[in-house]
């Protein structure tokens, strides 16, 4: 696996992904479970997806983030 940019820490990893466009839009954001525990660790990014009131819900490979507070319906 590729060794991070020494500029990019966690927090700023996480920063720039809940800055993004997407999430002030209170939209969805996903990032492969290998990105986030090799850069941030899982714990560190559920607790910043709790922080900021949004969900997440793991899906194979990927964990998807709602970035908002409306609940969330399985329709199938």
């Amino acid at each position: 696996m590729p060794q991070l940019p020494a500029h990019l820490t966690p927090d700023l990893w996480l920063a720039q992904l809940f800055e993004s466009r997407e999430a002030r839009r209170g939209g969805v954001v996903k990032r492969q479970i290998r990105d986030v525990e090799r850069i941030a660790g899982r714990a560190a990014f559920l607790a910043e997806v709790e922080r900021r009131g949004f969900q997440a819900v793991e899906n194979g490979r990927h964990l998807v983030v709602f970035c908002n507070a409306r609940p969330i319906r399985r329709l199938r």
